[in-house]
This record gives C-alpha cells, structure tokens and sequence, in this order.
C-alpha cells in the first residue's frame, strides 16, 4: 500500500470491482474499476498498521495530548514527552494542529457525515449517489464483502446549519431499505488546494492538515501517503522544508486540479456533465476515479470527454 511494504492490509476482504455513481439529475454510470478496489473497515486497518509499525520497531504509548511547544533543538509534549520531531496525525480536531500555529480550515471547506454498516447483496460494486438537493452531497454505499457495507452521507456546510437529523434524513431518502448501525457523525475538514502542513519540527499529515478530498471526502490515500512522507522528512535536517517539497511533489497538481475542480462543481449540473462523460469514455471513467480516489489531474483527454459529453450524440 503506497510502498509501505505492509503485508495482509486487504486480507479477509473481497475485492471491489465495479462503480456505480448517479449524479444529480439521474446520469448513470456503472463501470469495472481498472484495478481491484477494497474496503477495509477503520478498525481492522488501523490494527494492521498498528502491528506493523510495532514490528518495525515502533513503541506504542497511549495519552492525550494537551499542550505541543516547540523548542530551538525539539518539541515537548505535555512538559514531559521531548522529540526531535512531531507528526500530528490526530484527526479533523487536531490538537497538534491548533498548538503548532498552523492556519486554520477556510470557510466553506467543511463537510460534515454520518455513516455505519448495513447489509447489502452489492457484493462487488461500489455506489454513489449525489444529491441533487443540498447539493455538494452524496450517500455511498461501500460493500466489505462478507454480506456487510459501509453506507453513509455527507454534505459540505454551506449557510444552512446541518443537523444529524437532517444527515440521518437525507441519508434514508437517497438510499431507501438501507439501515446503517451503528450511525457515526463525523466533521470532514476539505482540501482548500494548499493545505498546511505544519511548522519547524511540528509536521501535519491525513485530516489534521485537511488533507481530505474536496470532491468525494476521500481520506485515507491521502493520509496513509503524507504520514509515510512526514516519517521520511523528519528524519532530515530541515522537516518542514522536506516535507512541504514532498507533499508538493507527490499531491500539489493534484490538490490544485482538486480545488479548481470543487469550485466548478458547487453547482451540480458540472455532475452531470461528468457522469455522462465517463458513462460515454472508459478513459474519462478511470481518470475521474483517479481523481476522487487517488492523486489523478485533470489531462486533454478528459477535457475532451467533458466537451464531448455537453452535446451527446
């Protein structure tokens, strides 16, 4: 995963093979995937990486953290814990992040989601289904393979305060038969394009640094890749200048694509449009998944396929 050389990460698990996504206005499209997707529940992926990194030598010590305050040679953790180097990998309310000075989450790049795991005979399809109402929003229904799904629905916060009652709702309507437990609220923290990552010796990764895709509310590419690159630059002389580099090398064109394209899109017709394009293209299907999923850019050709797609033959 991401050349972590981590073994077993998707065993017990059946592979994904297809998406289904319907857009706003009814716009269907189902496809293969053109690799084998998994979904692998947080717990179980977590406790992997956990045994992984104890076996490499890692030692796992669990506490809150209240205060982080930097120092001319290091960081010290609540008065008592002194590291050369801290990554803040603690979640959309990282404490790490509000201690280190990092800027905070722009207006408008917030989404908030409920999600729990239901029964479901979709044993080898992913699906989406973006609401037209409340647009940007959609209700995904994610299968494990073992006759369970993680099935949920988020929203971006716009002006109308958003409730768990209204999430819950809206969840129901777009994916009637289907009751997830248990039902989990989550706040999502968006990519605004050029997060922040940090400062001196204090480095950001995953949702503390907002490193969550404004399109899908995808995360965990995101946050698996800029931890293994937090781990690699704090091991130079200069962490936040290496790990800035290496976060711009691997994720900026992307996460600019990603910002230009979630503007467009706060309207929903542009849904549309897409859907219809990789309905219409393969190659448009797999650089749109590439996109809300992995570190995929907008290219030519799936500007044609989006020229194409706004007068259907």
């Amino acid at each position: 995963m991401l050349g972590l050389d981590v073994d077993e990460l998707t065993a017990g698990t059946t592979p994904v093979t297809r998406l289904t996504i319907v857009s706003p206005r009814g716009e269907r499209v189902s496809r293969a995937f053109s690799r084998p997707a998994f979904v692998v529940p947080r717990r179980v992926l977590d406790h992997r990486l956990v045994l992984a990194a104890q076996a490499a030598g890692a030692v796992l010590r669990r506490r809150r953290v209240r205060s982080v305050t930097q120092t001319s040679t290091g960081v010290v953790v609540d008065d008592d814990i002194v590291a050369r180097v801290v990554v803040g990998a603690d979640g959309a309310e990282s404490v790490v992040r509000r201690q280190c000075g990092a800027g905070g989450v722009p207006e408008g790049t917030v989404a908030l989601a409920v999600r729990g795991y239901a029964p479901t005979d979709l044993a080898a399809e992913q699906h989406l289904t973006l609401a037209a109402a409340h647009w940007p929003a959609y209700a995904w229904v994610f299968p494990i393979g073992d006759g369970t799904a993680n099935v949920g629905y988020g929203e971006v916060v716009r002006r109308e305060p958003v409730t768990r009652a209204k999430l819950t709702e809206r969840l129901h309507r777009l994916l009637p038969g289907l009751d997830p437990v248990p039902l989990r609220g989550h706040r999502l923290p968006l990519s605004p394009g050029r997060p922040d990552p940090g400062h001196g010796r204090v480095l950001l990764a995953g949702d503390a640094a907002s490193l969550i895709n404004p399109l899908t509310g995808e995360g965990i590419y995101y946050a698996v890749l800029s931890g293994s690159l937090a781990g690699a630059a704090a091991l130079t002389a200069d962490p936040a200048r290496a790990y800035r580099a290496a976060l711009r090398r691997r994720l900026g064109r992307h996460l600019r694509h990603t910002d230009v394209l979630a503007r467009l899109t706060r309207r929903s017709w542009p849904l549309d449009l897409a859907v219809r394009a990789a309905r219409d293209d393969r190659r448009a299907f797999d650089r749109l998944v590439e996109i809300g999923l992995g570190a995929g850019t907008l290219d030519a050709r799936l500007l044609f396929a989006f020229s194409r797609a706004v007068s259907p033959r």
